[in-house]
């Protein structure tokens, strides 16, 4: 039987033009003031430099290994803690929309490339990657995607069929679509019997109004820990239980292979 698994979610504010400088110290000050740690962390997409940066998206894209990673190394080690944070990745000249898991450890576990770009500001910015992208937190499996990722159901079928028993989300929702992160995302956890954590910003940055909201879900779709519309740190225990459990009761991942043999036979 797994360990259960203590994960939080880092709902930080956004601040139009803060410095990536300015949002590591609001994390270590979340962090240091929770009064439980957390054997995981999740920060928002494009956490280093916001979402609505424009041009700043080049000027501070970095390497996945480079002095912002650096600095999250160091307040991983300091709380013993997995820390997940969207950044502008630089690579081979291209930009993409990435997010990396740095290991308690203070090792690299996992980068991921935002596969699909939702819109015209994304595409300007970003290169889309090409793969889905699981590391371990433990013996916990944990799928990395980044914000609409979350809204296909073939996504997260997919990574729950690859195994994962947690889904990480960074995201940047607004306002208007607050059917995301209500509806859709404990949608997605109860029809994979996965846990889910969604990892929001919070107040205005630009022309942007964020709906804050982020929340980690079980795998019966039920809300384990759920934010406001301000800055907040929350956390839950993920009890491995609840897996097999919710598994037990709605086979779906084993019962969807049916859906393609009935399919092949048509």
């Amino acid at each position: 039987m797994k360990q259960n698994l203590k994960v939080a979610v880092y709902q930080s504010d956004a601040q139009a033009n803060c410095s990536p400088e300015a949002r590591l110290a609001d994390l270590e000050r979340a962090l240091a003031n929770s009064a439980r740690s957390a054997d995981l962390v999740v920060c928002p997409e494009l956490f280093l430099s916001g979402y609505r940066a424009g041009e700043r998206h080049r000027v501070l894209a970095q390497p996945a290994s480079g002095l912002f990673s650096d600095a999250v190394i160091v307040l991983a080690e300091r709380h013993r803690c997995c820390i997940v944070y969207g950044y502008p990745e630089l690579a081979d000249g291209l930009v993409f929309n990435s997010a990396a898991a740095i290991g308690a450890d203070g090792k690299l576990l996992a980068n991921h490339r935002k596969t699909l770009l939702p819109n015209a500001y994304e595409r300007t910015w970003f290169t889309p990657g090409d793969h889905f992208t699981t590391f371990f937190v433990g013996d916990w499996k944990v799928a990395l995607i980044i914000c609409y990722e979350v809204e296909f159901p073939e996504i997260l079928r997919e990574t729950a069929q690859q195994g994962a028993d947690l889904v990480v989300v960074p995201t940047a929702l607004t306002k208007n679509w607050g059917v995301v992160a209500h509806q859709v995302v404990p949608t997605r956890a109860f029809e994979n019997g996965v846990y889910l954590a969604y990892a929001n910003h919070a107040g205005e940055e630009h022309d942007l109004s964020y709906l804050g909201a982020s929340c980690i879900v079980g795998p019966h779709g039920n809300d384990l820990a759920r934010a406001g519309a301000s800055e907040e740190l929350i956390i839950a225990d993920l009890d491995a239980r609840s897996l097999q459990e919710a598994r037990a009761v709605l086979p779906y991942l084993t019962d969807c292979r049916r859906i393609t043999q009935l399919r092949l036979s048509a």
